[in-house]
């Protein structure tokens, strides 16, 4: 994309916070943030999240925008610090949770642990259960039906991009379910 339009959206977003501009803003960067992202994480789902997550902080902070004098530098800063901070708390997270494990994994399960393994499971299915409607039907669709994006969009008249936002919603809303399950059963 030209960076006199760039330029023009990023006026309409800053002066008038124009949510068209944002959206057009984020299908014309959309792959160029995801492949920066890509670069560095080489995960799929980390470098939508990271993508998501650099959208989020462009619009949270519109207003710094005026003082960007390139965006397209400006943006690539901005995805590669997102993801090498992803992958350090990636790396946190994995470190935490493998100095949590107190006793040897085995093979077999305990009559407690399939008890645990089951009220996980009826915990996840309920978490689903309190998405918003149409968030659970995309992320069902998408995640046990195995239906791809394009699949998904085209059923409920949306683009892929709005799946993705949908699948990556419901993942972050899953995941803060999950983990207050084993905080509460500690």
């Amino acid at each position: 994309m030209e960076d006199r339009c760039i330029d023009q959206l990023l006026t309409d977003i800053i002066k008038r916070n124009s949510d068209s501009a944002f959206k057009e803003l984020y299908y014309q960067c959309y792959d160029r943030f995801f492949r920066i992202a890509y670069y560095y994480l080489q995960k799929d789902e980390w470098a939508q999240e990271v993508v998501l997550d650099v959208f989020l902080n462009i619009w949270n902070n519109r207003a710094a925008l005026s003082d960007v004098r390139n965006f397209s530098n400006y943006s690539f800063v901005l995805i590669k610090n997102a993801a090498i901070n992803f992958l350090e708390k990636e790396d946190k997270r994995k470190t935490n949770s493998l100095d949590s494990i107190k006793e040897p994994l085995s093979c077999i399960s305990s009559p407690e642990e399939e008890m645990i393994d089951d009220e996980l499971f009826q915990y996840y299915l309920n978490a689903v259960e309190e998405l918003p409607e149409k968030c659970r039907e995309i992320y069902k669709l998408v995640r046990e039906d195995k239906k791809s994006y394009m699949q998904v969009a085209e059923l409920f008249n949306i683009s892929p991009k709005t799946v993705d936002a949908q699948v990556q919603k419901a993942v972050s809303k899953l995941k803060e379910k999950i983990n207050a399950f084993f905080l509460d059963s500690q």
